[in-house]
């Protein structure tokens, strides 16, 4: 069983930076595809960024793209999302998530991932 430990969350001030880790355990992170996700309340769930086994390929939602960064360091069963430029609408819970299934398959579908993140709560102060 895939658990996952975000962390990194916050209270920032708009344009400023912060990074979240989501710590991969019970399965070794190469093997999973793996994908952020955020909830602002009152809102659904909606997809920021998802990362292939290996890392090479990343996609990302359009609200995100030249902003934030999904990156991944399988040595140490650790995900990554840099956001910098950070604007109020970015305030939300962030959720880490894995899937075996190819990157390309689950994407940007929530309902493809099998293992969630308890969540992070991020901030931003305008």
């Amino acid at each position: 069983q895939v658990q996952l430990v975000e962390s990194g969350g916050g209270l920032v001030q708009a344009g400023g930076s912060v990074r979240l880790s989501c710590a991969v355990a019970g399965r070794t992170a190469s093997d999973l595809s793996m994908g952020w996700f955020r909830q602002a309340p009152g809102k659904e769930r909606e997809f920021v960024a998802a990362t292939s086994r290996s890392g090479v390929s990343t996609f990302y939602a359009d609200s995100v793209k030249g902003r934030f960064t999904i990156s991944r360091d399988n040595a140490k069963n650790t995900v990554y999302l840099q956001m910098n430029s950070l604007k109020s609408e970015d305030t939300a819970v962030y959720y880490c998530a894995a899937a075996v299934a190819s990157w390309a398959v689950v994407l940007t579908n929530p309902l493809r991932y099998e293992s969630w993140g308890q969540g992070t709560q991020v901030t931003v102060s305008s």
